[in-house]
């Protein structure tokens, strides 16, 4: 059994470069997720919920905490604010559980080269999202801020409408466009993307923070972080949509503002790679001189 190394450092640099390179992918990875109809099989929707494997995979790579809050800066950025609309403090619900989520299958990481540990890491995270979305959707029923639609006056069965909905995304989006994906990319990828980068890849078995990944600050953190978005969301439900807009025509013109804001995450995203590469090209020649 190998013994843990050091903890995983990054440059302030390096820190910005996962932010930014998350932010981009993901908030592109959301535009194409508009495009894709869904598919109705008698009373089970099929949809691409998100295209989860690829804030999965840099958390995995990299650190997880730059890449998980990066992918939820992006689909607030390029899947809301760029489509002329703003769901206001309701917002902080989405941004807190993808947030968590990401960064817990993160950490659960510590051998990237181990296929069946970044595997559960990847389900697990997709799981923990859903679950934590489909509670407060439970609550805000129960609670009395949402009104159930489907059987009007049965508060009890939005247990069973949100459950087929987890099950259905888990089971789904989790499989196909999470789980298997983040399989293949991340051993495939380790040690190998980094360098491009200018980073060093991370030893196997290295910690990004002391202690066991599922450790008592984590638990009391993710449980207050929690509980501050089922507060969030019940606040924007009962009126108290801080921040909330929509643009004028932006619902008219949405086909054309995703393709916007697709172009936009395009161009960010190979500005911040392309920086990057020019980075680690410039360290490595200066090190071939001082070698010579």
């Amino acid at each position: 059994m190998s013994t843990l190394k050091g903890r995983y450092t990054l440059t302030q640099s390096q820190k910005m470069m996962i932010f930014v390179l998350s932010m981009s992918l993901y908030g592109l990875s959301n535009m194409f997720t508009e495009l894709i109809p869904s598919v109705q099989l008698g009373p089970i929707e099929l949809s691409v919920e998100y295209f989860a494997f690829i804030p999965l995979t840099l958390c995995m790579l990299f650190h997880p905490l730059y890449a998980a809050v990066g992918a939820a800066v992006g689909e607030m950025i390029f899947g809301e604010l760029m489509l002329g609309q703003f769901g206001g403090l309701g917002e902080l619900e989405k941004f807190i559980t993808f947030s968590l989520a990401m960064y817990v299958a993160g950490r659960m990481v510590s051998d990237p080269k181990n296929r069946i540990q970044v595997g559960v890491a990847a389900i697990t995270g997709v799981a923990i999202h859903q679950f934590c979305s489909a509670a407060v959707d439970i609550v805000k029923v129960w609670v009395g801020v949402e009104e159930l639609e489907a059987v009007q006056g049965l508060t009890e069965s939005i247990v069973v409408i949100e459950g087929v909905g987890f099950l259905n995304n888990v089971l789904f989006s989790g499989i196909l466009f999470a789980l298997l994906p983040t399989m293949y990319l991340v051993p495939r990828l380790y040690g190998k993307i980094e360098p491009l980068l200018g980073m060093k890849p991370r030893e196997r078995n290295m910690k990004y923070a002391a202690g066991t990944w599922l450790s008592p600050k984590l638990v009391i953190g993710g449980i207050i972080l929690a509980g501050i978005a089922m507060g969030a969301e019940l606040l924007s439900e009962s009126g108290w949509s801080l921040g909330e807009f929509e643009l004028p025509g932006a619902e008219s013109n949405e086909g054309i503002l995703i393709w916007v804001s697709m172009l936009v995450a395009a161009i960010v995203a190979g500005i911040a790679i392309t920086i990057q590469i020019r980075r680690a090209a410039r360290r490595r020649h200066e090190a071939g001189q001082i070698d010579a």
